[in-house]
């Protein structure tokens, strides 16, 4: 159970912050940015809420919450010591990247082919979910930055990497399942 009963507590004034296992790190380093990222990515979720009903909004707030969860794990490094740890560190779980596959495979089921890339727009739900997914995709490559400096667990990654596909396919939905999309046509103001 989280309790907070006071928002700032002026320990990160000289630019360092703690991390889930009580070590102080700069505020700048490539962990902070990634779960930094997350949250940004959750926000912009929040956004694209304001535009979402029914299933869509349901499965949004479910991504929400996987994202917490996903911070959560970030922010725990030392992932070798978690059987050491006072209270068992959140970690993702597969079954979190299966569930996004299912939902992608469903979703993608009522669209038909692509036969150009898609530019970010359409509706306002579709413009919003594109932006969810440009910046998962930076959380994503930021994770993997810190993978190849820092252990991370290997199920976090394949979530942001399905998650930005989720997004892909997502706003195809928001887009009349695809048939308001619209298309990059090359070269075209040439």
């Amino acid at each position: 159970m989280v309790v907070l009963s006071k928002i700032y507590t002026r320990t990160g004034d000289a630019g360092t912050t703690a991390l889930g296992d009580g070590s102080r790190v700069p505020k700048t380093s490539p962990r902070v940015e990634a779960y930094g990222t997350v949250d940004e990515a959750n926000a912009t979720i929040g956004l694209a809420r304001l535009h979402a009903a029914g299933d869509m909004d349901a499965r949004l707030a479910a991504i929400q919450n996987d994202l917490f969860d996903l911070g959560a794990d970030l922010c725990r490094p030392n992932m070798d010591k978690d059987g050491e740890a006072e209270y068992p560190p959140l970690r993702m779980v597969s079954g979190q990247v299966e569930r996004l596959e299912a939902e992608i495979d469903a979703m993608n089921d009522a669209l038909e082919p692509l036969r150009s890339f898609v530019l970010p727009g359409g509706s306002a739900l579709s413009a919003h979910l594109h932006l969810c997914r440009t910046v998962t995709r930076r959380a994503e490559r930021l994770c993997v930055d810190l993978a190849g400096e820092e252990d991370v667990n290997e199920a976090a990654v394949k979530y942001l990497n399905r998650l930005s596909d989720w997004f892909f396919v997502a706003s195809r939905i928001a887009n009349d399942d695809g048939r308001s999309d619209v298309l990059w046509v090359p070269g075209a103001n040439r």
